[in-house]
């Protein structure tokens, strides 16, 4: 019997289709990603790139495809330059990940951040210390935590109020949390210029807003003046909460619950949710 040349020809389509179809799909996954932050512009110049080397190859205009060549060689360098810091969170971020631990069932940590930060905020709010705090989700905030103090510090209560205790050199800014970590302390933050703010709100107030219109950060506020307590989120401003609708808005939008799944997808889910820039996952 004869070698089927058709079936060969058949195979080798079906697996060029599916290679194709799974790097479109990472590609597409890593685009998202980008696209929900600054690296936008980064990845805009790399359609650009592409865009032009298409265009020269087709055309014929060799000077120009050569120099195309040479961007994109030294690109994929400049890449993992630039994104080493997001790199490394992803492969950290894989070996924290329950495919690795022994202790697949402690609690969430999600619950342990809230009860630190609702203890230390009842405690300022009622000595009328005032704070920001902001909590990075998927957009990242490495360019603020960089203006700031970097402390890599377990959360807790008594080290977040100890940060906001007046005339300390860490009181002025803002604590910026990541992954369940204090990243920084005494971090600028950007003040909105929205004249929908009412007046009487202060500098913490605005810059919270201010990161709430750049970003999909979660912000905690204590008013030096009033003790009251504020939240902005998704542009929104949450002003004068109490205890119990502070706590709902948090656990609504922080704590998102474990769902059983096969370690390796939970290990490549894991990579893909560090890619967001050290994005805190909700």
């Amino acid at each position: 019997m004869g070698f089927d040349w058709n079936n060969l020809v058949s195979w080798q389509t079906v697996t060029n289709v599916i290679d194709i179809a799974v790097v479109w799909f990472l590609l597409y996954k890593l685009l998202s990603i980008l696209l929900g932050n600054r690296s936008v512009h980064l990845v805009k110049g790399i359609v650009v790139v592409i865009v032009i080397k298409a265009i020269s190859y087709t055309v014929g205009l060799n000077t120009l495809d050569w120099i195309m060549n040479l961007v994109i060689q030294w690109g994929i360098i400049a890449l993992i330059v630039v994104f080493q810091p997001e790199i490394r969170r992803g492969l950290e971020h894989i070996g924290r990940s329950s495919f690795f631990s022994r202790n697949s069932r402690e609690a969430n940590p999600s619950e342990k951040m809230i009860d630190s930060l609702v203890t230390a905020i009842k405690y300022m709010a009622k000595r009328r210390i005032g704070c920001l705090i902001s909590i990075e989700m998927e957009n990242s905030l490495q360019e603020y935590i960089d203006t700031g103090i970097p402390l890599d510090a377990d959360i807790s209560s008594q080290l977040l109020i100890n940060t906001f205790i007046p005339n300390t050199p860490l009181h002025d800014g803002a604590v910026i949390i990541r992954d369940y970590k204090i990243a920084s302390a005494a971090s600028y933050l950007p003040l909105s210029e929205s004249p929908l703010i009412p007046k009487e709100l202060g500098t913490r107030h605005r810059a919270a807003v201010g990161l709430s219109e750049a970003s999909d950060a979660f912000t905690l506020i204590v008013s030096e003046e009033t003790g009251g307590i504020s939240v902005t989120y998704e542009n929104q401003l949450y002003r004068d909460l109490s205890e119990e609708q502070l706590v709902d808005l948090m656990k609504k939008n922080l704590i998102s619950e474990p769902v059983e799944e096969n370690p390796t997808q939970k290990m490549f889910k894991d990579f893909l949710d560090s890619l967001k820039l050290g994005g805190h996952r909700k």
